[in-house]
């Protein structure tokens, strides 16, 4: 198995040369390989309901305590979106209603959000994707009720939250543009080209951020159509994620290059992740203040802290992660 994970990630690296570019074409024989490869259903137990939350350890959250030198806090969160548009088609949905106690006035809020999509900052936990019928660890899709997930809510990672290393890896500014194309595709090529680069080794335990420059491109050109054209990592990312250890992957985007380039499937990323690592992703992330900080005190390293709110069953969360230097 290791050296089948050995392979698909040299496959990867040795396609992409270092460039990112277009995403390379993944056959249904080539994708099955790598689900096959990439899993961890098992690995902490049949009943595990965490995934890979559990490769942040008591020693990698002091590691990651240790990281705060200037008390430099940043937000990379959107404000969640209240207008409809074509990118934002479930607006959140938000009511003042104001009123009198006694001598004493309040005003209270009334939300409704369907946050999952391309345009609220959102953390996708473990029973938001399934794949032949079974979430991670083999859970039954079926166990997805209307009154919530029966196993693997998001209420299980909010327990203890994310705390521990973030890593910021600004494709833009290592390739010296102010963002990826939309369609553009990065593998475990470009990472470790980025690695190289800063003398940064991403390990077992971290959250790794990718910054596409998502942003950037909307404020210079105005919305498109994200859905269709979208940078973001290549499918076969996975086998490294996998061999890294990583516990989080998060994006301006939604972590997977769109189109795929995966026969039939639209997020591919997102199922290796989500099903067979049991990954919880970040998805719609601002990480725009996050690499103006990083560039001002020359650190791609930092304390990530982000918390989801306890929904009892939720397949996700609103969240607004902090990095803090």
């Amino acid at each position: 198995m290791h050296l089948l994970i050995s392979a698909l990630i040299y496959l990867s690296v040795s396609a992409s040369a270092f460039a990112v570019g277009p995403p390379e074409p993944m056959s249904t024989a080539e994708y099955n390989a790598l689900k096959q490869a990439t899993t961890n259903w098992g690995r902490w137990g049949e009943d595990d309901e965490l995934g890979t939350l559990n490769l942040i350890t008591p020693a990698q959250r002091a590691a990651g305590a240790a990281l705060v030198k200037e008390g430099i806090t940043v937000s990379l969160a959107l404000d969640l979106n209240k207008v409809r548009d074509e990118l934002n088609a479930n607006p959140l949905e938000h009511e003042l209603r104001v009123g009198e106690l006694g001598v004493q006035q309040f005003a209270m809020d009334k939300f409704s959000i369907d946050y999952h999509g391309f345009t609220h900052t959102h953390m996708d936990g473990l029973p938001h994707v399934a794949s032949n019928d079974s979430f991670y660890n083999g859970v039954p899709f079926s166990t997805a009720k209307p009154a919530g997930a029966e196993r693997l809510g998001i209420h299980h990672a909010g327990l203890n939250g994310i705390f521990t290393r973030g890593v910021l890896v600004d494709m833009p500014r290592h390739l010296g543009v102010d963002y990826l194309e939309p369609g553009t595709a990065i593998t475990a090529s470009d990472i470790e080209s980025w690695e190289a680069a800063n003398g940064v080794t991403i390990a077992s335990g971290d959250v790794l951020l990718i910054r596409t420059g998502r942003w950037v491109n909307v404020a210079q050109h105005g919305q498109w159509n994200f859905q269709e054209l979208a940078a973001g990592a290549h499918a076969s990312l996975a086998a490294w994620l996998k061999a890294r250890d990583v516990a989080v992957l998060g994006s301006d985007g939604v972590n997977d290059v769109m189109p795929s380039a995966v026969e039939g499937l639209f997020n591919p990323l997102h199922e290796l992740l989500i099903v067979n690592l049991g990954m919880p992703l970040l998805d719609n992330l601002d990480l725009e203040a996050l690499a103006d900080v990083a560039k001002r005190t020359n650190r791609t390293t930092f304390l990530f802290v982000a918390a989801p709110l306890r929904i009892p069953g939720g397949t996700g969360s609103p969240v607004n992660p902090l990095a803090v230097f």
